[in-house]
């Protein structure tokens, strides 16, 4: 038989979609080398991006992550910066440590959930007595994912999800991120109030405060640090700009206020200070010179301490909770409070093992299958094809992961393992039916269409039951439904034709 006598439109198609599929994963088994994961802070701001391939750091070439990590460790404040990368070279004076993070050079775009790369997920229900809607869901993501991209962690994921009863949760993973470091992010409602006495001055919103000064050595940063009698503190500073109306209201609250004694160095207060609360705690009290009594001033300086054993320590903490600040005081505060349902740290270790471990019991699970197919049907001509569509099949589900962001775990996996089995009993249907028809002399048409009716019926059944895993569990099964429902359907519609099209032709040879 002539091998045109197979791309009949249907292998065609089929061709047609592995071509897509290969260009949306866009294989590159030759990259190397190390790339940006998460980069926050003044790196940041001065051009550094998520993605970056790194080449050198101050003139030293990269080749590994703990290389990386040695020669990031090693840069102090006020120190020269050179970042060489494909993104070009950048460089600048520290005013902190560089907050940058790497990883190995993606050879594809297939994404790897935390199951396989490693992180933190987090279950988040909201802690209010009555129903939360969709639309406060749809802020508290859209507040959320403000503040941890303000934070510097861009490898995240944030959706909404439901429990068994129905109760509307938000679930979130991020790549490379420490249990403590999301937990203190997300914890946090983020409410600010700015108080004189009992008056509030401004509050931590977008109404009051129109500008947050981040990431700018001129208007933020540490600005000393001391030896005390429990280790050493060090002081933050950062400027914001108040609106209009919070202006007034300082110059209404401020002009009554009595003035304070002279202090040593010659300097005079008001009496009451301004009281800086976050969640209700007071985390600074900033003294207010006594030239602003009563005067409409839209530039605030915010301070506070950073304690710790050490200077280094203490900077690290004054650093810490300046940037907690700024980014409460830039993305605002959360619409209500969160209670986290479950909080779980991933080692990316047990994930790679996994993936190697499946791909080599897949290939196993193929050998075998096909080993009995060809026991059963004695055809190397029915095997062959049943082996190049079940591989067609993985190879799609891969690409429309790639295609849409989805990001491959454990369950996305065993749901790529649920359609190839399904695939393989729909391949045996089809070929029972064609050789069960030529006995009984149907035609090729009645013998297809008799397969296909049982191949439509199991898809219709199977589809409708993955339809509850959509949420089950608080959507962390969703993969296999995903993956498990893309496969079937590219089975229906794809490849069962096209191996039916190819057994057409061989067997009728």
């Amino acid at each position: 038989m002539k091998i045109k006598k197979l791309f009949s439109i249907r292998v065609i198609i089929l061709l047609f979609v592995l071509l897509l599929c290969l260009i949306a994963i866009n294989p590159n088994p030759y990259a190397s080398g190390l790339e940006v994961k998460n980069v926050g802070g003044e790196a940041a701001s001065q051009g550094i991006k998520h993605g970056d391939v790194v080449e050198s750091i101050n003139g030293e070439t990269i080749e590994s992550i703990e290389e990386f990590n040695s020669v990031i460790g090693s840069i102090g404040v006020n120190s020269t910066f050179i970042f060489r990368s494909s993104g070009g070279e950048v460089a600048y004076i520290t005013t902190q440590k560089p907050e940058i993070t790497v990883q190995i050079v993606r050879t594809n775009n297939i994404q790897k959930g935390l199951d396989l790369s490693g992180g933190t997920r987090v279950l988040l229900r909201p802690d209010v007595e009555r129903t939360v809607s969709d639309q406060e869901i749809t802020n508290l993501i859209d507040v959320l994912n403000n503040r941890l991209n303000t934070y510097g962690l861009s490898d995240l994921q944030i959706r909404s999800a439901k429990d068994r009863e129905g109760t509307k949760l938000v679930l979130i993973e991020i790549a490379g991120a420490s249990r403590q470091e999301v937990k203190e992010l997300i914890e946090q409602q983020g409410e600010f109030e700015a108080k004189i006495g009992n008056d509030t001055v401004f509050v931590g919103s977008e109404k009051d405060i129109t500008f947050v000064c981040k990431d700018d050595g001129t208007c933020s940063g540490i600005r000393n640090c001391d030896e005390s009698a429990n280790g050493a503190f060090c002081t933050f500073e950062f400027q914001i700009s108040l609106s209009g109306d919070a202006a007034k209201r300082h110059a209404e609250i401020t002009k009554d206020i009595p003035i304070g004694a002279e202090e040593d160095g010659g300097r005079v207060y008001l009496e009451l200070p301004l009281d800086l609360y976050l969640d209700g705690q007071l985390v600074s009290s900033l003294q207010i010179s006594e030239g602003l009594k009563g005067l409409e001033t839209t530039a605030i300086l915010i301070s506070g301490p950073g304690n710790g054993a050490t200077q280094e320590a203490a900077y690290d903490d004054a650093l810490k909770e300046m940037n907690r600040l700024q980014t409460v005081l830039i993305t605002g505060s959360l619409p209500f409070g969160l209670e986290i349902e479950k909080l779980d740290s991933i080692s990316p270790l047990l994930g790679g093992n996994f993936v190697k471990n499946a791909f080599f019991v897949g290939f196993l699970a193929l050998i075998t299958v096909s080993i009995i197919t060809f026991i059963r049907f004695r055809k190397l001509k029915i095997v062959l094809p049943m082996m190049f569509t079940m591989a067609s099949e993985v190879f799609i589900i891969l690409g429309v992961a790639a295609f849409i962001g989805w990001r491959l775990d454990l369950v996305s996996i065993a749901g790529i393992i649920a359609a190839v089995g399904t695939g393989v009993d729909d391949q045996i249907v089809i070929t029972d039916e064609v050789l069960r028809g030529q006995e009984r002399a149907y035609n090729w048409k009645q013998r297809i269409k008799r397969a296909f009716f049982i191949i439509f019926a199991a898809y219709a059944t199977t589809f409708v039951a993955l339809l509850p895993l959509w949420n089950a569990g608080a959507g962390l099964v969703r993969g296999f439904a995903i993956t498990t429902l893309i496969g079937i359907t590219v089975g229906v519609l794809i490849t069962r034709p096209a191996f039916a099209s190819i057994v057409e032709k061989l067997l009728s040879d």
